[in-house]
């Protein structure tokens, strides 16, 4: 006879699914993962928003079973055995896809717009690594591994904004800051005062300035360490975007912040993206 063994959470609740108990456990071993010190327990409660009994429950069945060393200050991480299994799968990117997406489909489908993940090239332009397209006819949609200008693109400004600013320098010095459509900023200062304006509000908004017809919000998404590591974009063509921005907006922040959490990122922090539209 076959039965599943699991670890249980401890709160004796028929209710609570094994599924569910699985969930947070491999939640709790991703964010250990990624802690450059241990945690404890009231941190895991406050960085995963887990019940603190369940948690605490689900801790000493990781302790028992060896997947996680408790120091003497009763502070908590993956044992280094475990470490790489659940910090890097693969490389870097694919791990981050592999999160993002999910995330994304809700997003995609909360919006009915198309979801694109973008990450910064070494040319600090933005590479395009996923996406969810949109179901509608008429709709937004650009192929994986294209480039999109730092200085033009929704995408690129966002990375822009969060790149050292001697590396911006650097990067203006030496582009061109070319049209592509009317609408495209080409005056320097404009565009510096706009990746300001960008850092400070967590996130970005482009009209038509890339590409004529489209339209775009995109957030930052940070790593544990509070880094930029990639963008969430919601884009969409301009006949819906006067109706669909704010909601948008919220959308683009929100897949953001979820995507910033599964890679470790606490929220809190002060470093995660807002959502309160600002004229400029």
């Amino acid at each position: 006879m076959n039965k599943m063994i699991g670890i249980s959470d401890g709160s004796g609740d028929p209710g609570v699914s094994t599924v569910k108990s699985a969930v947070r456990v491999l939640d709790i071993l991703e964010h250990l993962a990624h802690q450059g010190e241990p945690l404890a327990l009231r941190d895991l409660v406050r960085n995963l928003k887990f019940p603190k009994s369940s948690t605490f429950a689900l801790m000493r069945s990781l302790v028992s079973r060896g997947y996680v060393v408790r120091d003497r200050n009763d502070r908590y991480a993956i044992h280094p055995a475990f470490r790489d299994a659940f910090l890097r799968p693969s490389r870097f990117e694919d791990r981050l896809v592999a999160y993002a997406m999910p995330i994304m489909e809700v997003a995609r489908d909360a919006t009915g717009e198309t979801v694109i993940l973008a990450v910064q090239e070494a040319t600090l332009d933005a590479r395009l690594v996923a996406k969810c397209v949109s179901p509608q006819p008429l709709r937004w949609d650009s192929e994986l591994g294209k480039m999109v200008p730092g200085y033009a693109s929704v995408m690129g400004r966002v990375l822009l904004a969060h790149t050292d600013p001697a590396r911006v320098d650097e990067y203006l010095a030496r582009t061109p800051l070319h049209p592509f459509t009317p609408r495209t900023i080409t005056d320097e200062g404009e565009l510096r005062a706009l990746l300001e304006d960008i850092r400070r509000r967590g996130y970005s908004i482009v009209e038509e300035e890339y590409a004529l017809g489209g339209c775009g919000v995109a957030a930052p998404v940070f790593d544990a360490d509070g880094t930029v590591v990639a963008t969430v974009d919601i884009a969409t063509i301009v006949q819906r975007f006067a109706t669909a921005r704010e909601a948008m907006i919220q959308a683009a922040v929100a897949a953001a912040n979820e995507i910033s959490a599964r890679l470790g990122h606490r929220p809190g922090a002060g470093t995660e993206a807002g959502a309160s539209e600002e004229t400029h």
